[in-house]
């Protein structure tokens, strides 16, 4: 994993969620062959993480089963 301190100087198409709420609390991915970016929905200009692809696999099966859900 690694990061950029600007998101907006990637040169990807960014998505949201279609289930995010207006103007609520979200990320946006992108991504190319060699990575995965992910940034703050309200920080377009801000960082970004960068994932390996199969990181990236591993962070959303993880969110799917629960795993970061609290009590």
């Amino acid at each position: 994993m690694s990061h950029v301190d600007r998101a907006s100087d990637l040169a990807i198409r960014w998505r949201k969620s279609s289930r995010s709420a207006q103007g609520s609390q979200c990320v946006e991915v992108g991504s190319t062959a060699e990575f995965t970016a992910v940034r703050d929905s309200k920080d377009p200009a801000g960082p970004a993480l960068l994932l390996a692809p199969r990181a990236f696999g591993v962070v959303i099966e993880s969110i799917k089963s629960g795993r970061f859900d609290l009590a």
